[in-house]
This record gives structure tokens, C-alpha cells and sequence, in this order.
């Protein structure tokens, strides 16, 4: 290239456009790379892998799924944790001996001590048909179902013993102030309730005696293996999760299982200390959240951003406004976590509490932490970013069809109703999608005003008023953090980590993809909205 050639270039701007071009190149290899970890560690996390049995050239037999491999050393997940020190091992490669498959070892998946390898030994009839056949014998079905027959009594006579009791507290209230007849009836109202509260007492401990004598002899249902080198190991069948052979699985039925296991990590709830098992109360409490910020920020946000786009006057207050507005979008997110906690909990939450949960007080009812605030908390957070982003579209919308709108003899109402609103939606919601995709995956406000590691109850559920906004709730990227950080086995829960993350870049695009769809179709509708 001459002189004159690179002068040209170097002065004509060219440069900036080829730094421009391998920035974005950079940019969308680097998103690329990331979804690509993501994507293929979380889809082969469930995977069933292979067993092997690893022999030393000093004589010791392992066994186990091998994990890693690198040049010198291998990773092998020997699980067995109630027999063996650690559940993964790592093996220098010169010191192996053989490797191979058996195809008759199993992996028991199980409620505690994660998965259990090992050789079926010798067991009773009825059980060795179980594992051969998959029929569970008859009596232990019987016993299962009995199990949760009592269990759903007992759940009964619980919730009535909290209804007398909290009615016996309310009237204990309200009688101190009775007189005459009145008084009376409430008297004898209450020393009916004792005995009443008495009697189901009984009930439930001759329940609670019945569900512990079925639950023994449930427990008498035991399969013997034996793991390797040499150990035997009597396991109850009620502690199974499921079990398979997988050396023995071709790949139509280790797909099967594999959804199977997909299925089971979005319906069932954690286990093992959030290690095992599913992320449905998370993967719930996330797009609730998501909901719940939505209706509260997006309206405000809207509302805010058409006044000051449109009707405020300006001045030195307004700009100071949309100063405050610009630096609110930039504020570390733990900084809204202590408002939503000093403001919403300590503040509003006691302050309800004071005045229609006097009966229930010291415990907390909306003075403590739950999704109403945590989304409450996120509603603020993300405020800025459709406030910014209503005023920006409204400015996008050409001056002339406002003008047209008020000569026709509309009112400003119906000019913001009919003509702006709907031409500035396209880019209204791109702000609500980024405002959306921002607060699906924040953590820290989250911990310190509602999310907990195990939530007992969902936030909806069956009994009045369905909606219980007080409870505490889980979510997905607090249940990242926790099985990835504080986890105690952290090995065992990474695959986990990988699927609870693919999983939440899901549903972050399911419902960003769903606005995109509509902001497409508001696009194409009024083909006024500007990016």
C-alpha cells in the first residue's frame, strides 16, 4: 500500500470503521462462546453416563463415571458416600491398569447420600423381581399409598388446630371487653374450643403413631448390593429415586431416561441440600417475581415517562428529574436491596402488620421478607429503564401526527391514547424487555427481602386467598449462587449448576423473545417505532 493510500486511510476514517467492525465481531464471538458453555454443559449434565470399573497396577478397583480427562490424571465420580470418604477421585492415568464396563452394575439414585454403584447381590424373591421387572411388590404399594392417606389426615387436623387456636387468641381479645349476655356466650365459646382443640390433639398423636409404624414397616424393604471392591450394602427401596443399568442402555432408552430426568428438574422440588433433584419451586418463584415486578414497574414507568416527556415544563427542576432518573439506572443493585428492606419490610410490611395481624405479633407477618417486596424492590430498580425509555419513543413519534390529531379536534388524551402511545409502544417495550431480562436475573436485592434457600409453600396455592404475597420464595440465580458457592460438595453439584442456568437463560428468552414477538407485531402494525 503507497503512502498516500494509508494517509488517506488513516485520515478518511477508515480505521474507525474496521475497529468498529472487530468489536462487534468480538463481541458476538465472545456471546457465542458463553452460550455455548452454557448450552452444551447444561444439556449433557442429565445425561446417564457409563459406569466403569478401574483397576490399579497396585490392585485397587474403582468404580465409577469418569468425569474429566486430561493428559495425566482422570476424574472419577465413585459416588457411594455413606462407604467412601469423598464422591469424586483423581486417578493418575500410568497408574491404571484396565478399564472396562460391566453391563450388570447399577446406579441407584437416592433421597440421601446421592447415587449409590454397585452389583445386585443376592435378595428375597419379590425384590430381585423388582429390579428385573420393575413391579414393586404388592404390600410395599399398599404401604405407599397408606403412607400418604395419613399423612393428608394429619395435614387436616393440623391446619384446624391453627384455626382454633388463632380463633380462641382473637376471641380471648375481644372478650375482655364483653359484658352481660354477650359475655357469657363468648365464654362458653371459649372453654368449648379447649376441649375441641384437645380432642384432635389425640387424633393427630394416635396419626402420627400410625404414620411411624407404617413407615417402619416400609422400611423393612430392603435391596442388598454390593459395591465395589467388595462391601455389601443393604439399601430400603423407599430411599430410591429410580435406578438403571446404564452400561446396558442403548441410546433410544437412555434418551428416555434423559427425559425423564428433564422432566423430574422441572416439576420436582430439591433435594440433598439443593444438590439433587428438581428446581420447580425456583424456576416458579422467578417467573412470578418476573410478573409481579412487571405489573408494578411497567405502569408507573410508563405513566412517569409520559409526563415528563410530554406534559412537564421545562426547567431546572426537570432536568435535575431526569438527572436523577439517568443515575438511578446506575446505582448498584444491593443499594435498592437495603431500601426495599429498611423501606418496604421494616417500614410498610410492620406497619400492616400493626394493623390487621395485631393477633399474630411478635411473628411477623408482612414485616419480614417476601416476594410482594423483593418485587416491589425490582419494580424500583428497573424503573429508570422504562421511564428512559417511554420519553425517548415519544420523541421518535414526528411532531406532525400530534398536530394532525389536535386539528381534527381530538383531545390530548385521545392524541396520547390513539396516536402516540400506540406509535411509541414498539420502543416502550424494548425498554420493558431489558428492564425485564435485567430483574430475572438479579440476586442480591433478592437476599436480603424475601428469597430463601428452601421455600416450604409456594407463593400460590389452593387455599384462600390463593395468592400469598407475604411468603418467602425461591429463585433460580439465588439457587445458582447457593449450590455453586456454598454447596458443600461442590463437584457433585456443578452438573446442577449447569442445568439451573441453562434453564434460567430459557425462560429469560422465552419471555423476552414473547415482547420482541408482540414489539414485532406493534412494529409492522404502526411501522412508526423506532429501534
Amino acid at each position: 500500500m503507497s503512502t498516500s493510500s494509508l494517509r488517506r486511510f488513516w485520515t478518511g476514517g477508515d480505521i474507525w470503521l474496521w475497529l468498529m467492525a472487530a468489536s462487534l465481531t468480538l463481541l458476538l464471538l465472545m456471546t457465542v462462546v458463553f452460550f455455548g458453555i452454557i448450552v452444551v454443559n447444561g444439556l449433557q449434565a442429565l445425561w446417564p453416563r457409563q459406569i466403569a470399573v478401574l483397576t490399579t497396577v497396585a490392585g485397587d478397583t474403582y468404580a465409577g463415571a469418569i468425569i474429566q480427562r486430561q493428559k495425566t490424571q482422570m476424574q472419577v465420580k465413585v459416588a457411594n458416600r455413606d462407604l467412601n470418604a469423598q464422591d469424586f477421585i483423581w486417578l493418575d492415568r500410568s497408574d491404571i491398569a484396565t478399564i472396562h464396563y460391566p453391563e450388570h452394575i447399577y446406579v441407584l439414585e437416592r433421597t440421601e447420600y446421592g447415587d449409590f454403584y454397585g452389583f445386585l447381590a443376592a435378595n428375597s424373591s419379590d425384590i430381585a423381581t423388582y429390579f428385573k421387572t420393575g413391579k414393586l411388590p404388592p404390600r410395599f404399594k399398599q404401604l405407599q399409598a397408606d403412607i400418604v392417606a395419613v399423612q393428608e389426615q394429619t395435614g387436616i387436623l393440623n391446619e384446624r388446630i391453627s384455626k382454633l387456636e388463632k380463633q380462641r387468641m382473637e376471641r380471648n381479645d375481644t372478650s375482655k371487653s364483653s359484658w352481660g349476655e354477650q359475655g357469657e356466650v363468648s365464654t362458653r365459646k371459649q372453654t368449648s374450643q379447649p376441649l375441641q382443640s384437645e380432642g384432635m390433639r389425640g387424633q393427630l398423636t394416635a396419626q402420627y403413631q400410625i404414620l411411624n409404624d407404617l413407615q417402619t414397616e416400609l422400611d423393612t424393604y430392603q435391596a442388598k448390593f454390593t459395591a465395589v471392591p467388595s462391601a455389601t450394602v443393604s439399601i430400603a427401596l423407599s430411599d430410591l429415586v429410580r435406578y438403571y443399568q446404564p452400561n446396558a442402555m442403548h441410546g433410544l432408552a437412555k434418551f428416555w431416561l434423559y427425559c425423564q430426568k428433564v422432566f423430574e428438574l422441572l416439576t420436582a422440588e430439591p433435594r440433598e441440600a439443593n444438590t439433587e433433584g428438581g428446581v420447580f419451586p425456583a424456576a416458579f418463584g422467578t417467573v412470578l417475581l418476573v410478573f409481579l415486578m412487571s405489573i408494578t414497574s411497567f405502569p408507573f414507568g410508563v405513566l412517569a415517562g409520559i409526563y415528563l416527556g410530554l406534559y412537564a415544563r421545562d426547567g431546572l427542576l426537570l432536568r435535575v428529574i431526569r438527572i436523577a432518573v439517568h443515575n438511578l439506572a446506575g446505582i448498584p443493585s444491593i443499594v435498592f436491596g437495603i431500601f426495599g428492606l429498611g423501606f418496604f419490610v421494616y417500614g410498610l410490611g410492620a406497619s400492616i402488620d400493626q394493623l390487621f395481624y395485631a393477633s399474630a405479633l411478635p411473628a411477623p407477618t408482612f414485616g419480614t421478607g417476601g416476594i410482594l417486596w423483593a418485587s416491589l424492590t425490582l419494580g424500583i430498580l428497573t424503573l429508570p429503564v422504562v421511564v428512559v425509555a417511554t420519553e425517548e419513543a415519544l420523541r421518535t413519534v414526528p411532531k406532525s401526527l400530534q398536530d394532525s390529531s389536535m386539528a381534527l379536534g381530538a383531545t390530548r388524551l385521545q392524541t396520547l391514547t390513539k396516536v402516540l402511545l400506540p406509535a411509541a409502544s414498539p420502543s416502550i417495550l424494548t425498554g420493558f424487555i431489558l428492564a425485564m431480562a435485567r430483574a430475572a436475573g438479579e440476586v442480591a436485592p433478592l437476599m436480603i427481602t424475601g428469597v430463601v434457600k428452601l421455600a416450604p409453600h409456594l407463593a400460590i396455592d389452593g387455599s384462600f386467598p390463593f395468592l400469598h404475597l407475604e411468603r418467602k420464595f425461591m429463585h433460580l440465580g439465588f439457587h445458582i449462587y447457593d449450590i455453586s458457592y456454598q454447596s458443600p460438595n461442590v463437584d457433585a453439584s456443578r452438573p446442577l449448576v449447569y442445568a439451573t442456568t441453562l434453564l434460567l437463560l430459557f425462560i429469560v428468552v422465552l419471555m423476552a423473545g414473547s415482547s420482541i414477538w408482540l414489539r414485532a407485531r406493534l412494529r409492522k402494525k404502526y411501522k412508526l417505532g423506532a429501534l
